[in-house]
């Protein structure tokens, strides 16, 4: 791949934006108070960002390898879809705050599949 740095991958920056937005999110009203959905919400949001960044570092052994970590990484992007759920049932997100997130890791679930299925051809 043509990337110099995991910085330069556009969904990892977008990971970042999801991470700041989940952390402002978890920081507020009851959600601060949910120990547990809190913190699971947050291990899964920074998992998208920190696997595209050790796939990247391993792709000097193999393009397999660093698809291996983009998939984990996609996999990550749909549990913290699947606790937004979670977050919103219990009213701790408004659906415009929902929606955006959501919306976002939608975006980065396609550009990482479109990334794992190049770094496989």
């Amino acid at each position: 791949m043509a990337f110099k740095s995991f910085q330069d991958i556009i969904a990892w920056q977008k990971a970042r934006e999801v991470n700041r937005l989940i952390y402002t999110a978890t920081s507020e009203s009851s959600f601060s108070r949910d120990f547990a959905l809190r913190d699971q919400i947050r291990r899964a949001s920074i998992s998208i960002m920190a696997n595209i960044a050790e796939g990247f570092g391993r792709s000097v052994a193999s393009n397999k390898d660093f698809a291996n970590f983009i998939n984990i990484a996609r996999a990550s992007a749909f549990e913290v879809q699947s606790h937004l759920y979670v977050a919103l049932d219990l009213g701790y997100l408004h659906q415009e705050v929902f929606g955006r997130i959501f919306e976002l890791l939608n975006e980065i679930c396609r550009m990482l599949h479109t990334l794992r299925k190049r770094l496989l051809e």
